[in-house]
């Protein structure tokens, strides 16, 4: 349990203000508005995921689909880690249960932030031509 409580409390270190309107905007479909307005803390975001079963110590799915469609693979790649490295389960593993993720996630597993977002190398910058010169 304190392994997920410090997963959490990472996630809540890393989630600015906007990020959390971003996060609640995802899910609007989960979270009535009147609800959603009350929430304004990422800790208080992933309590009332707590309290209406969509995220437990052992339920990260509906995190882990959340953050991929919000485009945050340095939050997805936390869960990801805390998945396989402290429940022990993996990408590879054949289990059926409520762990089992969206497969696009798969391309962010053992990603460093630096290894998604990357300066282009010199071969993939397109040269432009100089502008035209003044007669």
């Amino acid at each position: 349990m304190a392994e997920y409580s410090s997963l959490l409390s990472d996630l809540s270190d890393n989630i600015t203000n906007e990020d959390l309107e971003q996060l609640k905007s995802a899910c609007k479909e989960d979270i009535p508005e009147d609800q959603s307005n009350n929430i304004t803390s990422s800790k208080e975001w992933f309590s009332y995921l707590e309290k209406n079963d969509k995220l437990a110590q052992d339920n990260l799915s509906y995190i882990e689909h959340i953050f991929e469609i919000s485009r945050r693979p340095d939050l997805l790649t936390r869960v990801i880690e805390y998945r396989t490295i402290v429940l022990k389960i993996s990408e590879d593993d054949e289990i059926d249960t409520k762990l089992t993720r969206i497969p696009s996630a798969k391309k962010y597993k053992g990603n460093t932030v630096s290894d998604i977002i990357r300066q282009p190398s010199e071969d993939e910058i397109i040269k432009l031509a100089p502008p035209p010169k003044k007669a």
